[in-house]
């Protein structure tokens, strides 16, 4: 397995079939006697830290390590310490085996994959981070890209006004008008729903071109971006505070004095008004960790899936051949189910955020109207 070490797997389709039957093919996989008289010990191939190292944030893009042979993208690193910018390339630091300027990236910790500076003393200080890593960079690509597209499409209807769309025109218009029909108007009605579908659009397009990058192969494709909880708290954050600047007073009032529940439900104790104030912090917050966990989740099944191919290969190469086939057919699968959770995942997060401006500005009905 030492052939191996250091080897960081992208989720790259076309290196399944290069790990499985070029890389088990090498003497050192199988351990031979060569590299036993070497009096040198196989290291072990870690599969829980190349899932990590691969679905967390870096200040690099690692696409190959073999050996002393390293191929990654730095980004540049911005710190701001003792009242004093450093600007610096990520390259510095080795792959994260050196300090430059008394800064390195910890290996363990609370701050583990961080940027921090070791005092005499042997405090650890972290400066302001305002660093571009891996994450950042995939989304001002991304953010780019949806800009780019959106505008040429928009020229595109102006120059054909009285023509049916074609190109991407015809590809993206069912997906906005779709948006606008089944989510906006029906989630939040005719009278309200234009003001909040710029919102609802723009979310749903950022969330479903992210899921799509994650999973494909090639740079600048495969960061976690919609798999980091810092950015679905982001976006669930924009969702809370929409809801709550643009609620109408109705909304507020159901809260603190829910219609239908008993009196004894909301005094002497304010028992209900309590549990709705926290359910409307608690929406968002199943917003973020909803888009998290299942984008997350999809990542590591595939990359274990992968993984197995090398923990049976460092016990037996012919094992090593026999589950590839079978690791390497199920991580094809679901990397075809990503593709559905991809606009599942992008349409339940628009879904949600449009029922809740619902809720927040429905109109209030009087009882007799109900009679």
């Amino acid at each position: 397995m030492a052939y191996f070490q250091g080897f960081h797997i992208n989720r790259i389709l076309v290196y399944f079939m290069f790990f499985a039957f070029i890389g088990l093919s090498n003497p050192l996989m199988a351990g031979s006697d060569e590299h036993h008289e070497s009096g040198e010990d196989a290291p072990k191939f870690d599969a829980g830290r190349v899932i990590i190292d691969h679905i967390v944030d870096a200040y690099e893009w690692h696409i190959l390590d073999y050996g002393n042979f390293h191929l990654s993208v730095p980004f540049p690193v911005i710190l701001y310490d003792e009242g004093q910018w450093y600007v610096f390339m990520s390259s510095k630091f080795k792959h994260g085996h050196a300090s430059y300027l008394g800064y390195e990236i910890a290996h363990d910790g609370d701050l583990k994959g961080k940027i921090v500076r070791k005092t005499q003393d042997g405090e650890i200080v972290r400066p302001w981070d305002l660093s571009i890593t891996k994450n950042v960079f995939s989304l001002f690509f991304s953010s780019a890209l949806i800009i780019i597209l959106f505008m040429s499409i928009s020229r595109a209807y102006k120059r054909t006004r009285k023509h049916a769309p074609k190109g991407l025109q015809s590809l993206l218009e069912p997906l906005i008008v779709f948006i606008r029909d089944e989510i906006a108007i029906t989630s939040i009605g005719r009278k309200n729903y234009e003001k909040f579908l710029p919102f609802l659009l723009t979310v749903f397009f950022f969330i479903f071109f992210n899921n799509l990058l994650g999973i494909i192969p090639i740079f600048p494709g495969g960061a976690n971006v919609t798999g980091n909880i810092a950015v679905t708290g982001v976006l669930a954050l924009f969702t809370f505070f929409i809801t709550a600047i643009r609620a109408n007073k109705n909304y507020w009032a159901h809260i603190f004095n829910t219609p239908g529940v008993p009196w004894w439900l909301k005094v002497p104790i304010p028992l209900m008004p309590i549990i709705e104030l926290v359910g409307v912090f608690t929406k968002p917050f199943v917003l973020m960790v909803r888009l998290f966990a299942n984008i997350t989740a999809g990542h590591i099944i595939i990359l274990g899936f992968i993984s197995l191919i090398f923990v049976f290969g460092q016990s037996n190469v012919f094992a090593g051949y026999g589950i590839s086939i079978i690791s390497i057919s199920l991580a094809i699968f679901i990397f075809f189910l990503e593709l559905l959770v991809a606009f599942i995942q992008a349409y339940v997060f628009t879904l949600l955020s449009a029922i809740y401006f619902g809720m927040a500005n429905e109109e209030h009905h009087h009882e007799e109207e109900h009679h």
